[in-house]
């Protein structure tokens, strides 16, 4: 890891003015004055199935960087699971959603991406200041590092209030397309490299992770040859295995699914479903000394066979 600047940003924005993600061309515009700093219309979810067919556009949100979630998501995890002055981290920060958030409600973020440009379009993103010169911004810290989240060496262990991110699913996305950036997992061809890979993440956001503070990531399943890939639960199974407890798994609906329609859309006949929906899997990390065992269903576990027969259940944490 290597921590990056403002100066750095500023230089680049002098010198190139753009990124380009997957062959889309994002330009940065420097310091902006924003009007609307908030949602208009903005309850906590309540229930396991979050649905937002309005992407929110408040403050610096755009949808423009394929692949980043809707601002509502980690709007819902930080006011659920951080107070102000908390930290947050998102290892995977991409276009920076998780720190505009962070800087609007009085949270300190680090973000971490692969893609240098990326943390580029991250920077610009969190270039502005109200427009109204009667209204402020909570007073936030915000780190921005060159790295890979499977060695995140720069951050302390259990340091972290939350982790929020939205990591690439397997082979789906390539952010890095035609630049070959050295460690990035959405060019990991095979489900098992991509896997490994995620373990790795898994086991650094335990270790930065504060006793009993949470973790959060929305992953994505796929199909092949026809039949359904179910992702979200080989991850979730990694990060239980390092030793995290499950808190929730809420569905998360689809909405303006660009890749999916065009591909199927002249399909007259289909003989399987569209998939319309990701995984955002939470996750608690259990406290020093914490009784785990009531929480048995909810880690991950081993079936041992006595020599009666009966099953018994065998932990591994």
């Amino acid at each position: 890891m290597k921590e990056v600047f403002w100066e750095d940003y500023e230089r680049f924005l002098a010198e190139k003015g753009e990124i380009c993600i997957e062959d889309v061309r994002i330009p940065l515009k420097g310091k902006k004055q924003v009007e609307v700093l908030n949602p208009p219309e903005f309850e906590i979810e309540e229930t396991t199935v979050w649905s937002f067919p309005e992407r929110g556009s408040w403050a610096t949100h755009q949808g423009n960087y394929r692949g980043n979630w809707a601002p509502q998501i980690p709007r819902n995890l930080i006011l659920l699971y951080t107070e102000p002055g908390d930290w947050v981290l998102d290892p995977m920060v991409g276009s920076g959603t998780t720190l505009i958030e962070c800087k609007l409600l009085g949270r300190n973020g680090i973000g971490v991406d692969i893609n240098y440009e990326a943390l580029m379009l991250t920077f610009d993103r969190l270039n502005f200041v109200p427009q109204n010169l009667f209204e402020s911004l909570p007073k936030t810290e915000i780190r921005l590092y060159h790295g890979d989240a499977r060695n995140l060496d720069l951050i302390p262990d259990e340091s972290i209030d939350l982790i929020a991110t939205h990591p690439p699913y397997a082979n789906i996305i390539s952010y890095s397309k035609g630049k070959s950036i050295e460690g990035d997992i959405s060019l990991l061809r095979s489900l098992e490299d991509y896997l490994e890979a995620m373990t790795e993440v898994a086991k650094e956001c335990f270790r930065v992770l504060k006793p009993g503070k949470y973790c959060a990531l929305l992953i994505g399943d796929t199909r092949k040859h026809k039949h359904y890939i179910p992702i979200s639960f080989y991850v979730m199974e990694r990060f239980m295995k390092v030793g995290f407890i499950l808190k929730e798994d809420v569905i998360k609906v689809q909405w303006k699914m660009k890749g999916t329609r065009e591909r199927w859309q002249f399909k007259k006949k289909k003989d399987f479903l569209l998939i319309y929906h990701e995984h955002l899997l939470i996750f608690r990390k259990p406290t020093i000394d914490e009784d785990v065992k009531k929480y048995r269903y909810s880690m991950k576990n081993n079936i041992a066979t006595l020599p009666t027969g009966k099953n018994i259940l065998r932990f591994t944490i």
